[in-house]
């Protein structure tokens, strides 16, 4: 990777771009977007690309901010981050993942591998979010959270019927999520909850609280030697 003159950048002139930051080959940068002192973009992302509608999307259609990126965060191979959103400080956005409009990623989390966050999502803080998890519009993932690969999150209860109805989850602080979970529309995890692997929840998750199974449901208390401490 090399600096602003890297091969094949296309980098708008109303684009702003802080000291230090690196590009690789191929990146495209559209109109307006923010980068950060230290950002690192690699070959082939995407960045502030607009976001595209169909006429029966209930997603806001207004322009709103520009993308801007905070100091020291890394913008993987081949990532696409929308128009509209915030990208935390440190913050790192895997290889082919895709972050959309008007969502925030909190500093020093992690969205891995081909991971989606949709608009108007809030993920906070040390958040670590593994390869191939979709979260969806509405939701909420608060600090120190971990979803493991594969997890899904849902939010339209009527899938695609007429009305207003989409709800997305919300994950509290330092709950865990296990790999190939999914979470239907509107649920709950509890602070320091567990949600073990390819559980199917359909109810709010209690706090502390180990969960499995089809539907999941509460096992046992997590132990007092696995809650996180608040920072």
């Amino acid at each position: 990777m090399s600096g602003p003159r890297a091969p094949g950048l296309v980098l708008s002139a109303s684009a702003r771009v802080g000291d230090g930051a690196v590009f690789g080959a191929n990146v495209v940068v559209h109109d307006d977007v923010v980068i950060g002192d230290g950002v690192i973009v690699q070959d082939g992302a995407i960045l502030g690309k607009p976001s595209t509608l169909s006429p029966r999307s209930t997603a806001s259609t207004e322009a709103g901010e520009p993308l801007v990126i905070e100091a020291g965060a890394r913008i993987l191979a081949q990532a696409i981050v929308f128009a509209g959103a915030r990208i935390g400080e440190r913050a790192i956005i895997g290889d082919q993942s895709y972050v959309r409009e008007r969502s925030v990623i909190g500093p020093d989390s992690v969205i891995g591998r081909g991971s989606c966050i949709d608009n108007d999502v809030v993920v906070g803080a040390r958040v670590r979010i593994q390869t191939g998890v979709y979260v969806t519009a509405y939701s909420v993932v608060e600090d120190d959270v971990f979803i493991g690969p594969c997890a899904m999150t849902t939010n339209d209860q009527t899938m695609a019927r007429p009305g207003d109805h989409l709800r997305g989850a919300t994950l509290r602080r330092a709950c865990r999520v296990g790999g190939g979970a999914v979470l239907l529309p509107g649920v709950e995890i509890g602070e320091d909850a567990f949600v073990a692997a390819a559980a199917v929840v359909t109810r709010d998750v209690p706090p502390r609280t180990v969960v499995m199974g089809s539907p999941a449901r509460v096992m046992r208390e997590v132990p007092e030697s696995e809650l996180l401490p608040r920072r």
